[in-house]
C-alpha cells in the first residue's frame, strides 16, 4: 500500500471517528433537552421561598363543569365562560385558588369535602375556586363530582402540560392566585382547612404566602 493511499485511509478514519463523536454528542444532547423540557417547572416555589409572587402561568382549558359560580362571580366571569373554555387570562380581577386533581388520586377524594366548603365560603368574597381535572377520564371525574357534590368551576386537561408549566409533581396540589396574576400561594398535597383559609387570605391581599406542605398526593401519571 502506498503511502498515499494509507493518508487517505487515515484521513478517512479521522473523519469517521469524528462523526461517530458528533452523533453521539447531538443524541446526548437531545436526550438532555428531552429530560428537560419534561421536567416540571420550579420557577414558582422558588420565587414564593424568596417572598416573591410570580406571574401565573397561562393556560386555555375546556370547560368541564360550569358550577354555580354564584353572586358576584356569575356577573363578572359568565362573558369569559360563555365560549365553553376557561383562558387564565379572562379570570384576572378575580382572586383564584386552583386545585389539581384526578378522581383516581385518593388524597383529591379526602380533599374534595373541604374544597367545596371552603368554595361556599371564598365566593361571597369573591374568590373563585377552579378545579382543574387532569390525566383522568371524563366520565370518572364527572362521577367524582356529583360523589363530592362539587360545585365550583371545573376545567379539564387531557395531558399534564398544564401540570408541567406550574411545576405540579403530584396530585393534589392548590395554587392561590392574585387579582394581578400572580401566585402568592403553593400547598403541596392534600389541603388542609386552615391552609385554605390562609390561601384565599393572601389571594385577596396580594401578599406571598409561601410553598406550604400538605398532606398526601399520588404521583401523576
Amino acid at each position: 500500500m502506498s503511502s498515499g493511499t494509507g493518508r487517505v485511509i487515515a484521513r478517512r478514519s479521522v473523519i469517521l471517528r469524528a462523526l461517530s463523536l458528533l452523533t453521539v454528542g447531538l443524541f446526548v444532547a437531545l436526550l438532555a433537552y428531552g429530560l428537560i423540557s419534561k421536567a416540571p417547572d420550579d420557577t414558582i416555589d422558588t420565587s414564593l421561598g424568596r417572598a416573591q409572587a410570580p406571574p401565573a402561568p397561562g393556560f386555555e382549558l375546556p370547560v368541564l363543569q360550569l358550577g354555580d359560580l354564584g353572586s358576584p362571580l356569575d356577573r363578572r366571569l359568565a362573558p369569559a365562560l360563555a365560549d365553553g373554555r376557561v383562558d387564565l387570562r379572562e379570570l384576572r380581577g378575580t382572586p383564584v385558588a386552583l386545585n389539581f386533581w384526578a378522581s383516581w388520586c385518593v388524597p383529591c377524594r379526602v380533599e374534595a369535602p373541604r374544597l367545596e366548603r371552603g368554595w361556599k365560603s371564598a365566593r361571597g368574597r369573591g374568590v373563585a375556586v377552579v378545579g382543574l381535572n387532569m390525566q383522568d377520564v371524563t366520565e370518572d371525574a364527572r362521577n367524582f363530582m356529583r360523589e363530592f357534590g362539587v360545585s365550583y368551576l371545573n376545567v379539564r386537561d387531557k395531558s399534564n402540560d398544564v401540570a408541567l408549566d406550574w411545576g405540579v409533581t403530584a396530585i393534589p396540589e392548590t395554587f392561590f392566585v392574585s387579582r394581578r396574576g400572580r401566585v402568592v400561594a403553593h400547598v403541596i398535597g392534600a389541603i388542609s382547612n386552615a391552609q385554605l383559609r390562609g390561601g384565599v387570605t393572601a389571594a385577596l391581599r396580594g401578599r406571598p404566602l409561601g410553598a406550604l406542605q400538605g398532606g398526601e398526593r399520588r404521583g401523576t401519571r
